[in-house]
């Protein structure tokens, strides 16, 4: 079918959102399409987020047909609304922040893991998916729910932008792209969500708008993305330029990925509560705290929304079958709040400030590995690191608050000597998924403005030396650049170096990533022990390439970025016409 609306998802840790714009309108704005979804028992209403929750209850616990939808009469399981509040009373039976999880290399995020089992052996009996799964399932929750709105529009037939954090490494947008697949969605599109929240500020502020975009930047100016999320914090510079009397936009720095975000604080302030609660002689064992944390959410979001309020009221359910009569309330105090969150994770610091790494302990329980130092100002001065931008874009729920955007420009204005700009007028909670659509409607007209950039990283392939064995030590291992930082997508590089390629047999192959070596060049080659930081290693790719077994076949290799953020690396055999490839996702659109 032909495709009749440009379609932007914002798939958040904390919400997801979905945006549209009719293709055959070039006047109209992208605007947000509200998400049905399960509320409470037997009651469905649609609205404009959808919170990344998976509710998974019991078969008794709920009277049948409770979480029944319009598409689906038999629905077991809860996605949205209903899913966050249960949170707060049955934790080990929700799944929250499996965004964060795709970024996770230390585990195999096919796996079904989530929820995790805490202590106390509590809803051992819920059933684990993978991380995968369950953004598959909130996306096809999104495609159900727009197929229901728009019966002769289907969303698989539109052009879809899906967003990404602009730090997610390789793998996890790759794994990104399966669960869209997995969800009905085999050709959508990836972008960096600090960019879709600039694409959804200017289309606010196009030509016919009283104050355009072009007349509060111009040539010379630095725009300062700050995106924190629930789970995460992405930061992204983009110049802007001049190209022959036309203003161009060009991302030119993207953070490293940070796990740090509303999360973080929720769990903050579940302590503080925990840690008032212990003092007046009350425990609160693991199980608890999870839903302590989610209640602590509600009540912070309730405290950052309202400046009059001076405390909300946090509930924490009691073990075993009389949740309501063994339940414990407390408060979150606006003292405390502003002590946590913004004293805590928001503090003044010193442009020379760099995020502290205490010694890690040997081992562990298994989660997610959460930024070191919670201090996203420290993250945010490693970052910019001297440069200084001239405007800021906030975006990201956390964001939407006056304190913590106060807090942010007061820092910057310290480092930089001057207030930057600040650029206003996107809806922080829909701006992502606005910001794809417009995004998605320049691709298909192949006319408006595009932010350039290019890769944010530039990568790199293991070539394993070819040296006289020495007993105990590992073969040492070069790696070559096959992606320059920048490489621009369409474009192909060439590297002339003669190599050989096993085939036959299952092979690793391992790739390198680097946010920092911008001077290095298709072809130039690193050596992988004394690069230290500098490297950092992606998740390898076992393969097994068609060919004699065990053979050594003389290769060079070329290299391309497609138009959809894909690398493909190709092996040509000198001695022959065939090329084998390999190819994996490095960044959104």
């Amino acid at each position: 079918m032909t495709a009749t609306f440009a379609v932007g998802i914002d798939l958040g840790t904390t919400n997801t959102a979905i945006g549209a714009v009719a293709l055959d309108d070039d006047n109209a704005a992208p605007a947000a399409l509200p998400i049905l979804q399960v509320v409470a028992v037997n009651e469905v209403h649609a609205r404009s987020l959808l919170p990344s929750f998976l509710y998974l209850p019991t078969s008794s616990e709920l009277p049948a047909g409770a979480l029944a939808l319009p598409w689906d009469s038999a629905r077991d399981f809860a996605v949205g609304g209903f899913a966050k509040d249960r949170a707060a009373l049955v934790p080990g039976r929700v799944i929250a922040s499996a965004k964060s999880w795709l970024s996770h290399a230390g585990v195999d995020r096919r796996a079904a893991l989530l929820p995790l089992d805490v202590s106390g052996g509590a809803d051992t009996d819920v059933p684990r998916l993978s991380p995968v799964e369950v953004q598959a399932r909130l996306l096809a929750h999104v495609r159900d729910a727009w197929d229901a709105a728009h019966p002769q529009a289907k969303l698989a037939d539109q052009h879809v932008v899906l967003t990404v954090p602009a730090s997610f490494d390789a793998v996890a947008k790759s794994l990104t792209e399966e669960a869209a697949q997995l969800a009905g969605l085999t050709n959508i599109v990836l972008l960096e969500e600090p960019q879709a929240a600039l694409y959804a500020w200017i289309a606010r502020h196009d030509d016919k708008s009283e104050s355009p975009w072009r007349k509060q930047v111009g040539p010379g100016d630095l725009i300062l993305v700050v995106d924190v999320g629930g789970g995460t914090t992405d930061f992204s510079l983009i110049a802007v330029k001049d190209d022959h009397g036309q203003l161009e936009l060009e991302r030119v720095a993207v953070g490293e990925h940070i796990l740090l975000g509303g999360d973080n604080m929720d769990l903050a302030l579940a302590y503080g509560v925990k840690q008032r609660l212990q003092d007046d002689g009350k425990t609160i064992d693991d199980w608890q705290l999870r839903a302590l944390t989610h209640s602590s959410r509600a009540a912070k979001e309730q405290l950052l929304e309202d400046a009059a309020m001076k405390e909300a009221t946090v509930v924490i359910p009691g073990r075993g079958s009389k949740l309501v009569g063994g339940s414990i309330k407390s408060t979150l105090t606006r003292e405390q709040l502003t002590r946590t969150v913004i004293d805590g994770f928001f503090p003044v610091v010193l442009e020379s400030d760099r995020p502290q790494q205490p010694r890690r302990v040997g081992l562990s329980t298994l989660g997610l590995p959460w930024a070191a130092d919670a201090a996203v100002t420290r993250h945010l001065a490693a970052f910019l690191d001297g440069r200084q931008p001239t405007a800021l874009l906030f975006n990201g729920g956390v964001t939407r608050s006056p304190l913590l955007r106060a807090r942010l420009l007061e820092v910057l204005t310290s480092w930089l000597g001057t207030t930057p700009r600040v650029l206003t007028g996107a809806d922080l909670d829909l701006a992502v998924a606005n910001g794809a659509a417009s995004y998605a409607r320049v691709r298909h007209s192949k006319a408006g403005l595009r932010i350039k950039g290019g890769t944010a990283r530039a990568y790199y392939v293991g070539i394993e030396k070819s040296e006289l064995a020495v007993p105990g030590l590992p073969a040492r291992v070069d790696a070559v650049c096959i992606a320059p930082k920048g490489m621009e997508e369409g474009s192909e590089a060439a590297i002339a170096m003669p190599l050989g390629l096993v085939v036959g047999e299952p092979a690793t192959f391992r790739f390198f990533s680097s946010a920092s070596r911008d001077a290095d060049v298709a072809g130039a080659v690193v050596d992988v022990a004394k690069a230290k930081d500098d490297l950092t290693e992606l998740a390898p790719i076992e393969a097994s390439l068609a060919g004699t077994a065990g053979a050594l076949v003389p290769v060079t290799l070329r290299s391309r970025v497609t138009e959809t953020g894909t690398l493909e690396l190709f092996a040509q055999e000198t001695s022959s016409k065939q090329a084998h490839k390999l190819e994996f996702q490095i960044r959104g659109d």
